[in-house]
């Protein structure tokens, strides 16, 4: 199993006031699964989101992925993990704006470690891969919102992490070139890739194999589509 969440939990503290946020989360995803997280504001998936991206922690509960228990695991341990095992997609992009798409898609590459010129050719693929290729010397605003989170995409795929991890990734795009990007997404999944969606629109969990439901910290429902 490629995550296993046991009992998950996380209180945040305003002041004296407790705010849980997370109130037992158990669940498990396999490699090589396409899910949709869902809920509306306040139910808990910005947190769990975070705490999958290893970007938190819980507060109490295991999580572990890819048979390491990152639930206990100190900042730079956390980072390295972030690196080397979660692609980030975000609504806002997140690219440098004065960089070019390829610089912009090989920055993990750079903090791993990897030598320029290796990572400047598996940069190249990972646009090739998102249909970018003729855009690579292309800064930000050149390019139209959808190659914008084209060149996001690719970022976060080319250190071949074990999870693309998607916040919201159509939430700046129409919805001609949401679904453009969502078909990357199922182009990625069928090629192997495990693909973790958090979204509130109900056409965007379609194009997912399995939609989990929060509510109030809880999980509501579990539930694989007929897709």
């Amino acid at each position: 199993m490629l995550i296993e969440v046991k009992n998950l939990q996380k209180t945040y503290y305003l002041g004296d006031i407790e705010v849980p946020a997370l109130r037992g989360v158990d669940m498990g995803i396999d490699n090589n699964e396409y899910v949709a997280i869902m809920g509306p504001s306040g139910s808990g998936k910005s947190t769990l989101m975070n705490i999958i991206g290893c970007l938190d922690v819980p507060t109490q509960g295991t999580y572990i992925l890819n048979n390491h228990d990152v639930s206990t695991m100190a900042d730079d341990d956390l980072a390295e993990i972030r690196n080397k095992q979660i692609g980030f997609v975000f609504q806002t992009f997140n690219l440098l704006p004065r960089a070019d798409a390829l610089h912009n898609v090989e920055l993990p590459l750079i903090y791993a470690g990897i030598s320029r010129g290796q990572r400047r050719q598996m940069a190249r693929e990972a646009l090739d891969r998102v249909g970018l290729g003729d855009r690579i010397h292309h800064k930000p605003n050149e390019l139209s919102g959808g190659q914008r989170q084209r060149v996001a995409i690719a970022r976060a795929l080319v250190n071949n992490p074990a999870i693309i991890l998607a916040d919201e990734p159509t939430g700046n795009l129409d919805s001609n070139t949401g679904e453009e990007i969502m078909e990357i997404f199922e182009q990625l999944y069928k090629g192997g890739n495990t693909i973790i969606l958090i979204t509130h629109e109900e056409y965007i969990a379609n194009h997912s194999n399995r939609v989990i439901r929060l509510w109030d910290g809880t999980i509501q429902s579990d539930d694989k589509t007929k897709k």
